[in-house]
């Protein structure tokens, strides 16, 4: 069944997510339909602070997730994917309703996207290491893969879910 625009925008949060809960900010900003003009909702700003306090959340995180088994980060990359493919019709709109980006487009970059999730899920029990002759031929090295921690990512607007699968998939896999 498909769902309504307003049912689609009733049901997405507008606030912050930051340490595991949705937060409402005091400051907001409309997101307008690019066709019309009209309001479509109002979401909650972001400011320095709330940055900071999500990254402060997430690196408290990375210590925990980093013991997480690659199997079952892979595990849960999976299922994200899953989710997507179950959500495809109302990722797709909600791009469309957004943005701007005809429907067919916005179809086509959640099968994309999702890829990422599928890509890396399979990725995260293949992350090894390697032991070998050092390149002077004097004495071996062992190399070892260890994250860099909580990143903030920048992204492009004009191809929005597919960007942030691209970089969220790989951190998640690699601890």
């Amino acid at each position: 069944m498909a769902i309504t625009q307003a049912a689609l925008l009733e049901s997405i949060p507008t606030g912050l997510f930051i340490n595991g809960k949705w937060e409402k900010t005091a400051e907001t900003f409309v997101v307008e339909d690019p066709a019309t003009g009209e309001k479509l909702v109002d979401c909650s700003s972001a400011g320095p602070d709330d940055g900071r306090r999500a990254l402060d959340a997430a690196v408290a995180a990375q210590e925990g997730w980093a013991k997480t088994a690659p199997r079952v980060r892979g595990e849960i990359l999976r299922r994200a994917w899953e989710i997507v493919q179950d959500r495809r019709e109302e990722l797709s709109l909600l791009m469309t309703i957004e943005m701007g980006k005809p429907l067919n487009e916005a179809s086509g970059e959640v099968t994309y996207g999702g890829e990422f999730l599928r890509w890396f899920a399979e990725e995260a029990v293949r992350i090894n290491g390697r032991y070998g002759w050092n390149p002077e031929g004097t004495g071996h090295m062992l190399v070892s893969k260890h994250p860099v921690g909580p990143c903030l990512f920048i992204s492009p607007g004009n191809v929005p879910f597919a960007k942030a699968t691209r970089k969220v998939g790989p951190a998640l896999a690699a601890a």
